[in-house]
């Protein structure tokens, strides 16, 4: 996840490219550091240093790394033949080379080929069975083509070898979502909470499924991710904090009316709620009154 200083150096730079102020190799350097994709601004920037013979070999080896992410952005553009030709150059300096053939393979989803690409990622992995990006690409073509049943099939597959990997998993839990699939996607997001305990996002989205999901045990389980939520983002976080009142009150109408700790909470939540929408949207506080009012919560 990009950080609030990477996000502003980043804002800052592609402020300064914009209006001519240099620093274009810079800002490149960056989005790849972040592995951002950016393709629009790529694709207009580094093209035009791949344009310039004397900007180019002023790059050294560098050059044809920008080649790459050049040609990545250019497929995200639909700008197919200049990738096409991008590749080229890179196919004359690396001959044989594994990481200009998932290029290829990359061209040939771009253009639709899925069959095709599904083979050249076959065949590299045959070679490399620990390439997490062809991994990927893979799951991307499956989602690309509306199989989700695919993607989920090939991310299960992929999480078996590299279970580490944080965005996999969100990534999982998001399409289980979208396909109502909640277990399964509770099951992802407790995965993420093991390895990463102090990311709000993930509280939040685990505190959701667990309020969907509903019933006693999942709504006081919800209450607790909404309120770790809300500590970790400084009673910032205006879902986390009707999230949490959401759930007390849904607490309330069964076999706990008298829980005094609840109240509280709920009482504090819907302080700050209308303390954020007085600040920030003071048009919509009498909705917010009213939404609080049909939830029986009150500051």
């Amino acid at each position: 996840m990009v950080s609030k200083t990477e996000d502003e150096q980043l804002i800052r730079l592609e402020n300064q490219v914009e209006n001519g102020g240099g620093g274009t190799w810079e800002y490149l350097s960056l989005v790849r550091k972040l592995k951002l994709r950016r393709s629009d601004k790529v694709f207009k920037y580094g093209s035009a240093i791949l344009a310039d013979p004397k900007k180019r070999s002023a790059l050294g080896p560098e050059e044809w790394t920008l080649y790459e992410q050049v040609a990545i952005a250019a497929m995200d553009c639909q700008h197919l033949d200049l990738a096409k030709g991008y590749i080229k150059v890179l196919q004359g300096k690396f001959r044989e080379s594994k990481r200009v053939g998932r290029l290829e393979a990359m061209l040939l989803e771009a253009k639709g080929l899925w069959s095709e690409a599904e083979k050249a990622y076959s065949s590299l992995l045959e070679d490399n069975q620990f390439d997490q990006v062809i991994h990927k690409r893979r799951v991307a073509m499956a989602k690309a083509q509306g199989n989700l049943a695919g993607a989920i099939e090939w991310l299960n597959k992929y999480l078996e070898t590299f279970m580490a990997d944080h965005d996999a998993w969100r990534e999982l839990a998001e399409i289980y979502v979208s396909l109502q699939m909640y277990k399964q996607a509770a099951f992802c997001y407790e995965e993420l909470l093991l390895t990463q305990p102090t990311i709000p996002l993930y509280h939040l989205a685990y505190a959701d499924v667990l309020y969907t999901l509903g019933g006693l045990e999942n709504l006081h389980a919800a209450k607790k991710y909404y309120a770790a939520t809300i500590d970790l983002t400084g009673g910032k976080n205006t879902r986390a904090l009707f999230g949490c009142g959401s759930a007390i009150a849904q607490l309330t109408r069964g076999r706990n009316r008298d829980d005094k700790d609840n109240s509280e909470l709920q009482s504090l939540s819907a302080a700050a709620l209308e303390k954020a929408y007085k600040q920030q949207s003071p048009t919509k506080v009498s909705a917010l009154s009213s939404a609080l009012r049909s939830l029986k919560v009150s500051s």
